[in-house]
């Protein structure tokens, strides 16, 4: 009986490994797609911010201060 115990412990093993080699490239793949779909919406937001919404001379960090402390735009 121990040879199956043994046999099925293997089994279990293997079955474990090959699980966690599938989860590991199913994550990293989430999360190269989740840093570019995040880094693409970054570019855009910066982009409208520095258009519409900067003054002359104005950086889109400054911008984004002034607006995240509600002044209004002069």
């Amino acid at each position: 009986m121990s040879k199956f115990v043994e046999a099925n412990e293997k089994i279990a093993e293997k079955v474990v490994e090959g699980y966690k080699k599938i989860e590991d490239g199913v994550v990293t793949g989430y999360k190269k797609i989740e840093t570019g779909a995040v880094e693409g919406f970054n570019k855009v937001s910066d982009k409208i911010i520095e258009k519409v919404f900067s003054k002359d001379g104005e950086t889109v960090e400054e911008t984004k201060e002034r607006l995240s402390k509600g002044k209004p735009q002069q």
